[in-house]
């Protein structure tokens, strides 16, 4: 399975307390949420302040990137959710 992370908008969801983000997994768009608590657990986001939960992603990208590719391909699915839980078995860095 071929995955990227394309240039594009990294949404944040308040209802959620989550930032969204787009896969393309054999050219098909993968939907990609990471939780604030997993910012927050493993990436070093200050707080669930959208500006915080940004700057964690940014500053840990390539391992968010890495463990949503990860998951995408265990679960082949057309939507992701990255929880702490998942951060904390297969590590953010």
């Amino acid at each position: 399975m071929t995955i990227s992370f394309p240039e594009g908008p990294l949404v944040y969801d308040g209802d959620q307390l989550a930032l969204i983000f787009t896969a393309q997994a054999d050219g098909e768009a993968v939907e990609c949420l990471i939780t604030a608590e997993a910012l927050e657990d493993h990436c070093g986001a200050k707080s669930a302040r959208e500006p915080d939960l940004r700057a964690a992603f940014e500053s840990h990208r390539g391992a968010i990137e890495k463990a949503a590719a990860r998951l995408i391909e265990e679960t082949q699915a057309a939507a992701v959710k990255l929880h702490s839980g998942y951060l904390r078995m297969y590590g953010s860095k």
